[in-house]
């Protein structure tokens, strides 16, 4: 499985989890927040930070059509097109963005809805596209997406196996061997038993490609699970305060939560090491100390045939190990072995 790097950041197996922050919609159409939000974000130890910079136009022509969302400890049901109007991000906002995440050093992307938003993100200088999960059958804009050479992030919510793999052919056919999908589950928040993170490896086994997770739950043990199973790229939704009106605050990460997200994840990744079944330099120190030796019972003289009641078991474990006594047993001592000294093989 072929990695990849997208700015300063190796992306792939033997490379930390690249850690997103996505403020998608959440900074509620306002560019200062935006701007506090990247902030807080690389305050909290993100890789990079996600908008979107759609058209509402390019997805709803229906303004009759609302959503529910829970916001400041009730239920709020809105016009989707209003809902998505007020939030979106022109060219020019977006060119700003990136530029204070630049001087702030996370990487900025964004999910486009058309190819006109891939061109924008391209020509600003994007160095990773996010395809949404509810595009992922828009197989003309991953088409583009692929011909514009920039590593691509495609989501897999809501997807068939047959969707995901229609998806990734149309990609590839285009020469770019820079693709990351996400396992995602598309209902918000996600409860636990919904998430199903063993369909990480499985997408990597199925695609041969890296994989990493988007994650809707509330928490952090879903994120955390995630990168034990293999996810090399990690997206939270991210909010300043739970409490700002809008779709995704409420099951968002603030920036205390993140920044214990941030920290667990590279524990965790500390903790995992390698496969390679052979003792650390610890364990060796800790084998010398506590691993038990073959000591004399008693005093021993030299010349004395070793019986089996002559030997007890005791540490430091510098010794031969306690396998060992059937091959002391009958043995002719050599030297004089005092009560409690080890037993070594040039004794016998």
């Amino acid at each position: 499985m072929k990695g990849l790097r997208i700015g300063t950041h190796l992306i792939g197996e033997r490379a930390p989890c690249f850690l997103v922050a996505e403020i998608g919609n959440n900074h509620n159409g306002s560019p200062d927040l935006a701007r506090k939000m990247i902030d807080a974000a690389a305050d909290a130890g993100a890789d990079g930070v996600k908008f979107q910079n759609y058209r509402t136009e390019d997805f709803i022509l229906d303004r009759s059509l609302t959503y529910r969302y829970p916001s400041r400890g009730g239920w709020v049901t809105e016009s989707q097109y209003e809902m998505f109007k007020r939030c979106e991000l022109d060219r020019r906002a977006l060119q700003e963005l990136k530029e204070h995440c630049d001087r702030r050093g996370v990487v900025f992307h964004s999910t486009p809805t058309s190819p006109a938003g891939v061109r924008d993100l391209v020509e600003i200088g994007t160095k990773v596209l996010k395809n949404g999960s509810d595009f992922l059958t828009h197989l003309d804009l991953i088409e583009h997406m692929g011909r514009s050479g920039v590593p691509t992030v495609l989501s897999t919510g809501m997807a068939t196996l047959a969707e995901i793999e229609e998806a990734v052919r149309v990609f590839r056919k285009t020469g770019n061997d820079g693709l990351i999908l996400l396992h995602c589950v598309s209902s918000y928040p996600t409860p636990p038993e919904d998430t199903h993170l063993r369909k990480i490896p499985a997408l990597a086994a199925a695609f041969d490609c890296l994989v990493g997770f988007s994650d809707h739950t509330s928490g952090t043990a879903a994120a955390i699970g995630a990168v034990v199973l293999g996810a090399c790229w990690l997206e939270k939704h991210f909010t300043l305060d739970r409490s700002l009106p809008g779709p995704d605050h409420a099951f968002s990460s603030d920036p205390e939560e993140f920044g214990c997200l941030v920290r667990a994840v590279r524990d965790v990744e500390k903790c995992l090491g390698t496969s390679r079944l052979a003792l650390t330099t610890k364990e060796l120190e800790s084998r010398r100390d506590f691993r038990l030796s073959c000591v004399a019972a008693g005093d021993l003289a030299c010349g004395h045939r070793i019986r089996e009641e002559d030997v007890v078991f005791r540490r430091p474990g510098t010794g031969l190990p306690p396998s060992c006594l059937p091959l002391l047993v009958g043995r002719i001592l050599r030297k004089d072995v005092a009560i409690g000294e080890v037993i070594r093989w040039a004794d016998i």
